[in-house]
């Protein structure tokens, strides 16, 4: 049995805590790296909500929903802890529920990268995205990781899907 498996992943989604908020940050390298002072926390549902908007043949990056996030709260940027934590969440209760599914295989790390903390591995996420018609690149030989090939192209716009009635 893997640690995944004895954990209710589908209780951490729906623990919200203080979330929505804002924080102001001050450390001057934080502001530099970051864009600003302003960050915002989303909530783990946030993110399996936008994860669940990915159609078929789309992708999207976890830097591309935090850009949404942020712009939508009127804050610097989306903190990115949190973030690949609650993308992570979202994908393994995702596996946890019988219905209601998230394509959680349709988020790609930054640069197109697959996520090798998705239930299954970056492989099964591979076979998910194979079986929708995506490339798959293979990089490194000690350390192999996987890209969607021309990822670019098959981005999901968010800006656009929510100006749509």
């Amino acid at each position: 049995m893997t640690k995944e498996a004895a954990k209710d992943f589908n209780a951490m989604l729906r623990n919200s805590k203080d979330m929505p908020k804002i924080q102001i940050i001050s450390d001057p390298a934080s502001v530099k790296k970051y864009g600003g002072e302003r960050m915002y926390f989303a909530p783990p549902l946030a993110y399996d909500a936008v994860m669940k908007r990915i159609p078929r043949g789309k992708v999207i990056t976890v830097g591309a929903i935090r850009a949404y996030f942020a712009k939508k709260a009127g804050a610097d940027f989306t903190d990115p802890i949190t973030a690949g934590i609650f993308v992570s969440i979202a994908a393994w209760a995702s596996e946890q529920r019988a219905e209601d599914k998230t394509p959680y295989w349709r988020t790609l790390k930054a640069n197109g990268e697959l996520n090798p903390k998705y239930p299954g591995g970056a492989l099964a996420q591979k076979e998910k995205l194979e079986a929708e018609g995506h490339m798959i690149l293979q990089r490194g030989r000690k350390q192999v990781r996987y890209y969607v090939r021309d990822y670019e192209n098959a981005l999901f716009a968010l800006e656009d899907a929510a100006a749509q009635p």
